[in-house]
C-alpha cells in the first residue's frame, strides 16, 4: 500500500498519520502536486493528493475516503471513530470544523500563489473571515469538552484532524490564526504531536 502526496498538505498528513495510528503498514511517497506534477500522473492521472494505491492497484482519493477504507479494514476496536451515534456524531461535527480550518487556509494558499496584480482581495477577506469562524466554533467547542482526547481517554479521528488542521493553519496564517486567540486548539495540538504517529509524520518547517 502507498500513500502518495506532501505532508505540508494537511490532508495527506492526516490520511498518513490516522494509517500509522490504525497499525496499516504502507509507503509514503512525497510527490508534490506541483514540482512532481508528471511522475505524480504516472501514477494517477488526476494528480490528486492524498492518493492511496491499495496492495491491488485500485486508488483511492479524498483523505476522508481513505481514512474510512482503512477503518474498514482493522478490528472494531483498533478505529478511530466512536460507534455509539451520539459520540459519532459530535466526533463528525469536530472532524467537519476541522476541515474546514484546513481547507479555507488551503484557499488561502492558493490564492497567494497569484501575482500580487492577479489576486482578489474580497475574495481573500472572505475566506479569512471563514477561517476565522471555523477556528474560535472549533476552538469553544474543543474546549468544552472534559475528556483527555476529544472521543475520551485515547487520542481518535477527530484529535487527528483538528491537530493536523492547526498546525496548518499556524504555518500558513502565523499572524491570523496565533494560540493566544484559540487556547484550547493550541493545547490539543501540542498534546498530538508527541504522539509516534504526529512524529512519524512531520509538518515540514513545522
Amino acid at each position: 500500500m502507498q500513500l502518495i502526496g506532501m505532508l505540508d498538505s494537511p490532508f495527506v498528513r492526516r490520511a498518513a498519520i490516522s494509517l500509522h495510528m490504525l497499525g496499516i503498514p504502507f509507503e509514503h511517497r512525497s510527490l508534490s502536486v506541483f514540482s512532481d506534477f508528471e511522475t505524480f500522473r504516472q501514477i494517477n492521472p488526476l494528480v490528486k493528493a492524498p492518493t492511496l494505491v491499495c496492495d491491488d492497484g485500485m486508488q483511492l482519493i479524498d483523505s476522508s475516503l481513505i481514512i474510512d477504507y482503512a477503518e474498514s479494514i482493522v478490528a472494531p476496536e483498533q478505529r478511530l471513530m466512536p460507534t455509539e451515534p451520539v459520540q459519532r456524531r459530535v466526533a463528525l461535527r469536530l472532524i467537519g470544523l476541522a476541515l474546514l480550518v484546513a481547507e479555507k487556509s488551503v484557499q488561502i494558499v492558493y490564492e497567494r500563489k497569484r501575482p500580487d496584480e492577479l489576486r482578489y482581495g474580497p475574495w481573500l477577506q472572505r475566506v479569512g473571515t471563514q477561517l476565522e469562524a471555523a477556528g474560535a466554533m472549533l476552538d469553544r467547542e474543543v474546549g468544552e469538552i472534559a475528556t483527555t482526547w476529544l472521543h475520551g481517554e485515547q487520542p481518535g479521528q477527530a484529535d487527528i484532524t483538528t491537530a493536523v488542521a492547526w498546525g496548518f493553519a499556524r504555518l500558513v496564517q502565523p499572524e491570523l490564526i496565533t494560540a493566544e486567540d484559540y487556547p484550547a486548539l493550541a493545547s490539543l495540538a501540542a498534546r498530538a504531536e508527541r504522539l509516534p504517529a504526529f512524529q512519524a509524520c512531520p509538518l515540514p518547517n513545522g
